[in-house]
């Protein structure tokens, strides 16, 4: 890709840039034919073309990152309370220079094209010419008793037929490509291989765009830029410069000229089209005008480039604290609603197995990386990047992965991200009933509606697809089990879960690209199992106490599990695990809990004193047990079931204590929680019961043991 010099190669210092925007070899077919027509040089080296005067211009402010790009000479300290405050100046100019940015209102796109009726019809003979001769196909199949036998081959040709029509049926079918209530698996599989591969635009027309946008000549911005586009997508392209001042390489995302426009005539005509589907079509249950304005709109605000640096800016809060993830810094003095200017990333995208594992990396360690951002994004903040595709997550040369593109977000309500790890404590016991419930919480049916025909349709799924632990489930198994399910009653999806689902399966989609039997499950367990023990919201502990307590018995195995899985994230603290629980102990609603952990704790402290007695007796040499008083009758009023279980339970509970005293985050404060729930007055009162059932339970067996005549020893063997 060759680059055009804007400026003398003496008046900018060369960068040093510590991260690139895009893989150089991302480019459309077009792009590529265009380059062969240019006399070739070597990719990133600047062809000197034509020379400019520099002209004066502000400091470059992105988020503060600029990697050593000025001589040494013209470098000087300043505040960082004077660094934030230029940028959030920057920012505010940058907000006013897109204050016209189109916002999507069906009653402005009404009035504007009902004055326009020949561009209507001529756009309408367009869509119905690619879509009606897709309709009279599915038509013809339905007549012929062949709906099922040719869903394969329509879905292709719907892929297609989008394709054709353009930058807003390219988006519309991606969008419906995340939704099971509306589309059957094999329209889902087809529609999300859709890509953003349209031609690009006019070079001219973007350098015009950018110096429109921000008011300067493009040569006082730019000491270099790419002559051609490096990527180009449907609502724009992508530039590769160098900055002036600081040498700093950046990526110049340009909007397309005319997008607004294009997707506006779209959406009326589309909408109109939703009245008709929502009146005559009865199979499908969900608003599919209130769908289409909710997928508008998500549209429109990836029109505003302002709003995807804010959305970038945001995401660099939340998740790039992790020294494994990567978010580009916005240079707020060069974007606009139509410009955005970004830190530029090198890198290799995650489907390219061969190019990463050659730079000395592994694709699953990057995968599992973006797995446990998801998971943060999508169940602890609840803002997550909505559109995780290949093209969209870079692994870097130093192993950090990439994050791109932030058009597209999303956000997970805060009772649905609890509803959510419910929901898959749920799965795990086979709690159908409680599984049906939470598609309450989750919204996605009213509450009128009867969830008891749907509890034997998730029966029938997961008792067969349940036949290997959950880890070991595909996730991708999972979404099409439930898809048909949610096709098949009055769902009504709401967006944010789709588009969960969608970067999961994406994700785990790229790992199988490096394993085969990767599971993303698996990979996500000890994400829920940490929450689950240490998260202190109400939902998520009485989940914990549902998964631990059963038929009034301690699930001694599922606590031992979840530990072990909690163990395997880095952020999981032994000194924080069971501590909701501990403080359901002493809360006034706790009384049943109390009864369950005092009948436990009776166990417990007689299968360690017993376990004890049995391993102190066998210790002893053979000769001398004959001295010891009834030595040969411990364990005697038990029956040998009783012992077995006894020592079973007491292995246990010293494995469990092994796992917390073996966690990498140990501290001697890790029994400073229970030493506070010992220091309340309700606890004492606890300790009180849980002493008076111990009593009685020895006397019973002490009892128990003088009515009976003596027996031999039921110790198990060493």
């Amino acid at each position: 890709m060759s680059t055009v010099t804007l400026s003398p190669a003496s008046t900018t210092a060369p960068g040093n840039p510590s991260v690139f925007y895009r893989n150089r070899r991302t480019t459309t077919t077009a792009t590529a034919t265009r380059c062969r027509r240019r006399v070739r040089v070597k990719p990133l080296r600047a062809a000197l073309v034509e020379e400019a005067r520099p002209r004066s211009l502000p400091p470059i402010r992105g988020n503060n990152n600029i990697n050593g790009a000025v001589s040494e000479a013209n470098i000087s300290i300043v505040p960082s309370s004077r660094i934030r405050t230029d940028d959030i100046q920057a920012e505010s100019k940058a907000l006013a220079r897109a204050a016209n940015a189109s916002v999507y209102s069906p009653e402005l796109l009404k009035i504007k094209y009902a004055s326009r009726p020949f561009k209507v019809l001529r756009r309408t003979f367009e869509i119905l010419v690619g879509l009606g001769s897709f309709g009279v196909k599915l038509w013809i199949d339905q007549l012929q008793g062949q709906l099922e036998q040719n869903r394969r081959s329509r879905a292709i040709e719907l892929r297609e037929t989008f394709t054709r029509l353009g930058p807003t049926f390219v988006k519309l079918g991606q969008g419906l490509s995340t939704r099971p209530d509306l589309c059957p698996p094999e329209f889902l599989e087809e529609l999300s291989e859709l890509q953003d591969a349209l031609p690009t635009f006019p070079d001219a027309e973007a350098f015009a765009c950018i110096e429109k946008e921000l008011g300067i000549p493009l040569d006082s911005i730019y000491s270099s830029i790419s002559t051609s586009p490096i990527a180009a997508a449907s609502l724009g392209q992508v530039y590769k410069a160098q900055l002036k001042y600081s040498g700093q390489l950046v990526a110049v995302k340009v909007q397309r000229p005319g997008i607004e426009e294009a997707i506006g005539l779209d959406f009326y005509l589309i909408r109109g089209l939703g009245f008709l589907i929502n009146k005559y079509v009865d199979i499908i249950s969900s608003d599919v005008v209130a769908l289409i304005d909710e997928f508008a709109r998500r549209v429109y605000q990836e029109l505003n480039y302002v709003q995807e640096g804010q959305n970038a800016r945001r995401f660099k809060k939340l998740y790039a604290d992790k020294e494994d993830v990567l978010v580009p810094d916005i240079f707020w003095d060069y974007t606009s609603g139509k410009v955005l200017t970004m830190e530029w990333v090198e890198g290799v995208k995650l489907n390219e197995q061969a190019i990463i594992e050659g730079q000395g990396l592994k694709v699953l360690d990057l995968v599992n990386t973006g797995i446990q951002c998801s998971l943060r994004q999508l169940l602890e903040y609840g803002y997550f990047h909505a559109d995780p595709h290949p093209g969209n997550l870079l692994a870097t040369p130093e192993g950090k992965l990439a994050f791109l593109d932030f058009g597209m977000m999303s956000e997970t309500p805060e009772e649905a991200r609890f509803a959510i790890i419910g929901h898959v404590v749920h799965m795990v016991n086979r709690d159908y009933e409680a599984m049906a419930r939470d598609y309450y919480a989750l919204d996605f049916l009213s509450p009128d509606v009867d969830v008891s025909p749907i509890v034997p349709a998730l029966r029938n799924f997961f008792d067969d697809a349940l036949n290997s632990t959950v880890s070991e489930l595909n996730f991708k198994t999972i979404v099409d089990g439930l898809g048909a399910v949610l096709y098949q009653y009055p769902f009504n999806v709401p967006a944010y879960y789709a588009l969960i689902l969608r970067s999961l399966t994406v994700l785990e989609g790229l790992a199988l690209y490096a394993d085969p039997n990767f599971k993303v499950l698996a990979a996500s367990y000890p994400y829920f199992a940490k929450r689950l023990l240490t998260d202190p919201n109400p939902y998520l502990r009485d989940a914990l106490i549902e998964l631990l307590f059963k038929d009034g018995k301690f699930r001694w195995n599922r606590l031992e599990n979840l530990l072990e899985q909690g163990k395997m994230d880095r952020d999981f603290s032994a000194k924080d695990a069971l501590q909701p629980v501990l403080k359901l102990l002493l809360d006034p609603e706790g009384e049943e809990l109390r009864t369950l952990v005092i009948k436990e704790a009776i166990r417990v402290t007689e299968a360690i004193t017993v376990g004890t007695l049995v391993d102190t007796y066998n210790s002893i040499p053979g000769p001398l047990r004959t001295f010891l008083p009834n030595g040969n009758g411990i364990g005697t009023s038990l029956t040998d079931a009783e012992m077995e279980s006894m020592m079973e339970l007491r292995q246990r509970v010293l494995r469990i204590w092994g796992l917390l005293r073996t966690s990498d985050s140990l501290d001697p404060t890790i029994l400073q929680p229970i030493v506070q729930v010992l220091q309340e007055p309700e606890a004492r009162n606890l300790g009180g019961r849980v002493f008076g059932g111990i009593t009685q339970r020895f006397a019973a067996r002490l009892l128990q043991q003088v009515l009976r005549s003596p027996t031999t020893v039921r110790a198990p063997p060493l």
